[in-house]
């Protein structure tokens, strides 16, 4: 079985967003390796990702965890995820890596990769707020009148659904270049069903093409497929995810 050592789209969109997210957010950088590029944020777990970048096999991989763990380790966090780029566009494919020593396999989710249209729509009920609010409203309702001011940090945006007064499905999103990165969509589970996500990543996208994007990429479960295939999303690769521990 091949691979390609080549980055998937939008992987370099990921790691700019990343390093943003890390100028905001306490005591967490990047760290770059030859071998990976980790993201380590101690007082945010969801984002401590590495990403291998080269040599995309069980070796590579057993090697950037060991060079790694110590990286997580005195910056404090416990858990920590190593994704490992592969071009199957398929998420039931073959893993490439089939073990990595000390860490149990996880997900895989979905490298997916649109071109911006000019049909696409901004929606009345999405705004404009924190990145910290965003990804809360992804889990629970948050009050309007709570949200708080959007964040500075040039090309990045967290945007919110709101509905009755509530905001009830949240996103963020990274303008690198002529790329929109979409990143941790989210609905309450009590709203769900009911577009209020497909609003809200439309509403981004066409704010994206606004400010000069051409593409965009994302990535996505098995559940999220059909909605992002949906607005013109397709497969280009995908990240199987090794967790430490």
């Amino acid at each position: 079985m091949s691979n390609t050592a080549t980055a998937l789209p939008g992987q370099e969109t990921l790691l700019a967003s990343w390093d943003a997210l890390a100028r905001i957010s306490s005591g967490a950088r990047l760290v770059h390796s030859a071998a990976a590029t980790a993201a380590v944020f101690p007082s945010w777990a969801p984002l401590n990702n590495a990403i291998l970048l080269n040599g995309h096999d069980g070796d590579a991989a057993a090697a950037a965890a060991i060079e790694l763990t110590g990286v997580y380790a005195d910056a404090g966090v416990d858990g920590w995820a190593l994704w490992v780029p592969s071009a199957a566009t398929d998420l039931d494919a073959t893993d490439y890596v089939q073990k990595v020593g000390g860490f149990r396999r996880d997900t895989t989710t979905l490298v997916m990769q649109a071109r911006l249209s000019p049909g696409l729509r901004l929606h009345d009920g999405v705004v404009r707020a924190s990145i910290a609010d965003a990804a809360r409203a992804g889990d629970e309702p948050v009050p309007f009148t709570d949200l708080g001011e959007p964040d500075t940090e040039p090309g990045l945006a967290g945007w919110v659904m709101v509905h009755d007064e509530l905001a009830v499905a949240g996103a963020w999103s990274f303008l690198h270049e002529q790329d929109c990165g979409v990143y941790a969509v989210g609905t309450v589970p009590g709203w769900r069903r009911r577009g209020l996500a497909r609003i809200l990543v439309e509403h981004v996208l066409a704010d994206a093409r606004g400010h000069g994007a051409r593409t965009a990429t994302l990535q996505s479960t098995r559940i999220a497929q059909q909605l992002y295939q949906s607005l013109g999303f397709e497969p280009a690769g995908r990240y199987e995810e090794w967790a430490s521990g």
